[in-house]
């Protein structure tokens, strides 16, 4: 055998080697085997000597001529690598075979190796490297994800280092600023924001962020130095390697929406100024201020053709003058103010000349560059730049200009301007408005000592409900000082319960311009009730309306009169009714005289309680008519039940009747159900009070003649022989029964269980058969 291919066996691993070995003669036969050689094979029996090796083992079957070729020196070596093998003992294992030959002694030698640790390893390795190579495919596949979601994020992604440098930003941020990407990347991000104090204080203490930096509004430029309004939410990634960190900025162009909100609010504001300020010399302070604040302008002034429109257009040399100013505390501009108080502008000279001119509202984006402001020239650190202005015009007549200044370089916006036209329009309205309203109180002056004297309540408000005007009788009702109505509104005084009804009064006086009567309830300063009544009306001036006038009297002693009256007839009401049926009591109210009528069929109900008569001896008269009360209300309850008709009690009698005054067809089934309830009544009253009454009641159908008697107690009343034969029945029954006649018997066998009595003599009325009411037929 060579040396050099023992050598290569054994080094190939570079590391310490066992081997079990087979020497194999010509024809394959085993000639030598070492010790522990069978454990390697596939069929250890097989394997002894003089025995074919591929007995044993399988894996020569096939592999002959490589065999013999290295038997003949043509091959050096052959190897089979990773052969498996399962022992009971060791379970899975792995070896390598490695065939040399010995052509001088024509001998094959077999080296067999364990290989089962490396294979494992190798196994595991290659594991690795396949995970590693699959997470590799996926961070790839993911970073190539993230990247297209990145770009195509409508909001604008930035991400800088912990010093502010920018490593990267999205299309979004490119398209937003204006810069490209490469004008981005390595650049600090103060180039795009104004203001990074806050920035840099959040990267040095990091709890800053979770406090401040979620959803923070911050004022970013554009690379045309356009201002921004971004709102940014950002967040600190940590790196693999210590003290590398990233933070990631994502932010949302909120400037458009903040305009609108400034916009709304802005008008919102001076719609309430107009409609709350009393005097011109008010409100102009108040919607520059508005303006300003709301819009964010750093200076605004108004300028008249006169001091606050004094009727001067007809003046051979009208001019402009600023009357009003407001500036913030952002820049300094006094000596611009200065020169303002002391400048005139003649039409066509200056921003609000050519305003004036045109009667259009104009835009300056930079009036360092435009010579529509004279006024820049004379003052070099006014740091203002853009500006604009609007007429306040009625019936295209100008009556005055603001102009509004900003230390930024704004480009036009016509939403803006279109909104200022707008305003302007709302402020000549008030102006002209407060003209009519200072012309309607001097020409009511005249008026004034004669109302202070009135004895009606007099009052005149504007059409929002001021108050111009109350007279002295107003004050003295309803306890309000001069004061207090200054500072009113009509309807903070109008009773809740009448304020709605007010207002759609008050509107439809100042919609329509009508004239209308109206009755109202106010309420005095010590919080009394007074009710007023008058007539309302609305001073027109030039189509506008622009006070709504009322005079009322006081007719809070009348209503309560006509209240107590109202409360006496309803008692009387009441009273009548608990008297008379409904039917009746209204014919004697329209005045009927004797009412009596005829009734074919009814039913009557005589009850008498018995043992009542024995008990009222022997308790008092207060306690006796409790006791009679309780029954008799329980009775009145079931007569209201079976719509029944309650004649009168007499004594510890009850008479009830079924089929008047309201004609119907079922009283005696009603008037026989209540009959059943009444003995039920009576045995729960025994139970409640330890008593031991019964009651006796008679019933019988048949016609009676009803009608009013008397004058002064006025009675309704039955008459007839079906009257006399039902209280006969009563009378001639017997304790806890309830007796009937033929005729009731047969109007209710068919729905009720009655029990036959039999003949029975009858006071006046000879031999009459009767029944027993039982109960109803189930």
């Amino acid at each position: 055998m060579k040396y050099h291919v023992l050598e290569k066996i054994f080094n190939k691993h570079n590391a310490p080697r066992k081997f079990e070995s087979l020497e194999l003669n010509s024809n394959f036969s085993i000639l030598h085997l070492s010790k522990q050689v069978q454990s390697f094979a596939y069929y250890p029996q097989e394997v002894s000597l003089h025995k074919d090796v591929r007995l044993g083992f399988p894996e020569f079957v096939g592999l002959e001529d490589a065999m013999t070729s290295v038997l003949d020196g043509e091959q050096e070596l052959f190897e089979l690598e990773g052969i498996h093998r399962f022992s009971g003992e060791r379970g899975d294992f792995y070896i390598d075979i490695y065939i040399v030959g010995e052509p001088v002694e024509n001998r094959l030698i077999i080296l067999i190796e364990d290989v089962s640790d490396r294979m494992v390893l190798e196994q595991k390795l290659n594991q690795r490297v396949n995970e590693t190579n699959l997470l590799s495919s996926t961070l790839v596949a993911y970073k190539n994800y993230m990247d297209k979601v990145i770009a195509s994020m409508a909001d604008a992604l930035i991400v800088t280092n912990k010093s502010g440098k920018i490593n990267k930003v999205n299309k979004a941020t490119v398209e937003l600023l204006g810069y490209t990407e490469e004008e981005l990347v390595d650049q600090q991000i103060s180039l795009i924001i104004d203001d990074n104090k806050l920035l840099q204080k959040a990267i040095q203490q990091r709890s800053l962020y979770k406090k401040y930096f979620q959803n923070v509004e911050v004022v970013c430029r554009t690379k045309l130095k356009e201002r921004k309004l971004i709102a940014f939410s950002c967040s600190v990634i940590r790196k693999q390697i210590d003290g590398i960190e990233d933070i990631v900025y994502i932010g949302r162009d909120i400037t458009a929406k903040k305009r609108r909100q400034q916009r709304k609010s802005a008008q919102y504001a001076i719609t309430n100024i107009l409609s709350e300020s009393i005097t011109v010399k008010q409100v102009m302070p108040q919607i520059l201020q508005t303006i300003c604040e709301s819009l964010e302008w750093d200076l605004g002034e108004l300028w008249t053709p006169n001091q606050y429109l004094a009727a001067n257009h007809n003046s051979s040399n009208p001019v402009l003058r600023c009357v009003e100013m407001w500036s913030s505390r952002r820049i300094d501009v006094r000596e611009f103010e200065a020169i303002a108080w002391l400048t005139t502008f003649t039409s066509g000279v200056g921003l609000p000349g050519k305003i004036w001119e045109t009667v259009s509202p104009l835009w300056c984006e930079d009036i360092a560059n435009d010579d529509v402001c004279p006024r820049l020239s004379q003052v070099e650190e006014t740091q203002l730049h853009a500006a604009f202005g609007f007429p306040i015009l009625h019936d295209n007549k100008i009556l005055g200009v603001m102009i509004f200044f900003s230390r930024e370089v704004l480009f036009r916006d016509e939403d803006l301007l279109q909104m200022m036209v707008s305003i302007g329009s709302q402020i000549a309205q008030f102006l002209q408005r407060k003209q009519a309203e200072s012309a309607l109180l001097e020409s009511e002056e005249r008026y004034r000592d004669l109302f202070e004297n009135a004895n009606d309540l007099i009052q005149s408000v504007n059409p929002y409900g001021r108050f111009l005007y109350v007279n002295r009788a107003w004050r003295e009702t309803l306890g309000y000082s001069e004061a207090d109505v200054a500072k009113m509104n009509v309807f903070d005084i109008v009773h809740p319960n009448h304020r709605m009804r007010c207002r759609d009064v008050f509107y439809r006086i100042v919609s329509m311009g009508n004239f209308e009567q109206l009755q109202a309830a106010f309420i005095t300063k010590k919080g009394q009730t007074i009710f007023l009544e008058g007539n309302v009306n609305c001073k027109i001036v030039e189509s506008k309306v622009i006070a709504i006038r009322a005079i009322f009297r006081d007719v809070t002693a009348r209503i309560s009169a006509e209240k107590a009256l109202q409360h006496q007839q309803e008692q009387t009401e009441r009273l009548l009714l608990s008297i008379l049926p409904s039917s009746i009591a209204n014919r004697l109210r329209q005045g009927a005289g004797n009412i009596a009528e005829n009734f074919d069929d009814v039913t009557v109900l005589f009850g008498d309680i018995v043992g009542f008569t024995q008990i009222a001896a022997s308790v008092s008269a207060k306690t006796l008519v409790n006791l009679l009360n309780q029954i008799f209300s329980v009775f009145d309850r079931l007569s209201l039940k079976y719509g029944l008709e309650k004649i009168k009690t007499i004594g510890d009698a009850y008479m009830v009747v079924g089929g008047l005054p309201t004609r119907t067809s079922n009283h005696p089934q009603a008037v026989a159900s209540m009959a059943l309830e009444m003995q039920n009544a009576i045995i729960a009253f025994n139970r409640r009070n330890n008593l031991n009454f019964s009651i006796r009641i008679g019933i019988h159908t048949g016609s009676v003649v009803a009608g009013v008697i008397g004058l002064q107690k006025f009675t309704y009343d039955l008459w007839g022989n079906t009257v006399n034969i039902a209280s006969r029945m009563e009378s001639h029954g017997l304790s806890g029964k309830i007796q009937v006649t033929v005729d009731t018997y047969n109007r209710l066998r068919h729905q009720f269980i009655l029990e036959k009595r039999g003949e029975i003599s009858v006071k006046g009325k000879g031999n009459m058969t009767t029944y027993f009411l039982i109960g109803k037929r189930e």
